[in-house]
């Protein structure tokens, strides 16, 4: 039985799906203003692997992942740019689509965008105003927290100690500062949509909850996203949610803990927003995916370049793996396995229960990839001792790397091990090739003896260049 962990009520529950064997997953996703930065891509990248996971166990997953396209950070960012939301949004969800991709990140089953779902919205700020929970202000709309009894509870607060702690839009004419906008007025110069209450646009929280019902039903299996939308986003679409249907708005919430760069707080006041779009020109986007599921979900987690090469690394002796059984397997045959290949085969079945219990007991990709690393020494010893492998002992442990991949995801197939020395040496050679071809000798010479410093010797052969270590030598 699969268990995650649910901020509502604080301890892991069995997860129990509204409709057996289908699961609805509800994230939110980016306010495409901009490009995501890395805290997004540690969320995405989670609720991608938790929906191949839940796939793997047997789930027919419906995953839906919104794009806000339209709020005040949206319009702001398009008077700047002297373009059109619409036109903004076009731009950075093609980026998104762009970024996700280069990290794995599958298209979700549906994107729905906010201004393509104003019909929802308006119907079920309706069934609120009707229900005596929202009201108008001169072509405002607001919902009115005290008639929710219950709000507060996915946060563990009170209403009291929310108003003291939260920060609130500035309104006198609110009959509670915790009462949240679920329409605001047409104001000059932006976009705006008919409604019973005169032009206007939505609110940010009540899209979520309109577009999730609308693919999913009125009770979603999974919800969730960083721990920040917490409160007020997501306490205010249970409130909105639960208004306006009586039910419960979603059995399991699941929230990715933050992201620090270099043990401080990822925020524009401080400069240190890194987008995903910015750190894949240095690295390979397969060492953030690997990095991103090396840490539990729930936990935080420290970015740094040190821990990113420490990552890179790690992911590397995996990748090498994979690449020498592939390599054997060119050339190996079947065979009996003796003792020790009968007890390495023993210790594959023992990995792969050892993987399920711990992703079953909530989704810890953390000890999964433990698991990896354990068959994978386990395997090196083999491969280093035995002259001899067997197709039937190295096709096992394949595929079970194979499959384990189709969930992680961060398992190169095409990977071939390429010192990070012997990178550099071949690169350096190459300059000088090319250096010699323009007759530049000074750059030539500059490159060799650069090499010679390091005990690297060059040799000009007739069939290229060689070069080997010398130890000592000048």
């Amino acid at each position: 039985m699969i268990k995650l962990y649910n901020t509502s009520s604080r301890k892991k529950e069995n997860l129990q799906p509204v409709k057996e064997g289908k699961i609805g997953i509800y994230a939110c996703g980016p306010t495409v203003y901009d490009y995501f930065h890395i805290g997004n891509a540690r969320v995405f990248l989670v609720f991608d692997v938790l929906r191949r996971y839940l796939q793997y166990r047997g789930y027919k997953v419906t995953f839906v992942q919104n794009f806000t396209d339209i709020d005040d950070k949206m319009i702001k960012r398009a008077d700047e740019l002297k373009i059109s939301v619409e036109e903004l949004a076009g731009r950075y969800i093609r980026a998104y689509q762009e970024d996700a991709e280069a990290l794995g990140i599958l298209p979700a089953d549906y994107h729905p965008r906010a201004t393509h779902h104003i019909p929802q919205i308006i119907a079920l700020i309706e069934k609120l105003m009707e229900n005596n929970l929202a009201y108008e202000l001169e072509g405002d709309i607001y919902f009115h927290v005290p008639s929710f009894p219950s709000y507060g509870k996915l946060s563990h607060q009170n209403l009291e100690e929310l108003s003291l702690g939260a920060r609130v839009e500035i309104d006198e004419r609110k009959r509670h500062p915790m009462d949240f906008a679920l329409w605001k007025k047409e104001k000059p110069g932006e976009p705006s949509w008919e409604s019973p209450w005169g032009r206007g646009r939505p609110g940010w929280h009540i899209e979520c909850s309109a577009m999730s019902m609308a693919y999913l039903g009125e009770t979603l299996d999974i919800h969730g996203g960083g721990q920040d939308l917490i409160f007020p986003h997501h306490e205010n679409e249970i409130a909105q949610s639960e208004g306006a249907t009586k039910r419960l708005f979603a059995r399991h919430w699941l929230h990715v803990g933050y992201l620090n760069i270099e043990e401080e707080k990822m925020s524009k006041s401080l400069g240190n927003v890194l987008t995903v779009r910015e750190l894949i020109k240095e690295i390979d986007p397969m060492v953030l995916r690997f990095f991103m599921l090396s840490a539990h979900y729930r936990s935080p987690i420290n970015f740094s370049r040190e821990q990113l090469m420490q990552a890179g690394k790690a992911l590397e002796r995996l990748n090498t793996l994979l690449y020498k059984l592939r390599e054997r397997l060119e050339r190996v045959a079947e065979g009996v396995p003796v003792q020790e290949e009968q007890e390495l085969l023993n210790f594959l079945t023992a990995s792969r229960k050892r993987f399920l219990e711990v992703m079953d007991d909530d989704f810890n990709t953390a000890e999964g990839t433990a698991v990896l690393f354990e068959l994978a020494r386990k395997t090196n010893v083999y491969l280093d001792r035995f002259p001899e492998q067997k197709r039937n002992v190295l096709q096992p442990i394949l595929d079970f790397y194979n499959e384990v991949n189709n969930i992680f995801g961060f398992l190169q197939k095409g990977f071939e091990p390429v010192s990070a020395l012997e990178k550099e040496i071949e690169e350096l050679i190459n300059t000088r090739e090319k250096a010699r071809r323009e007759k530049n000798w000074a750059l030539a010479d500059a490159i060799r003896e650069q090499l010679k410093e390091r005990n690297i010797l060059l040799e000009d052969t007739p069939h290229g260049v060689r070069w080997k270590i010398v130890d000592g030598e000048k």
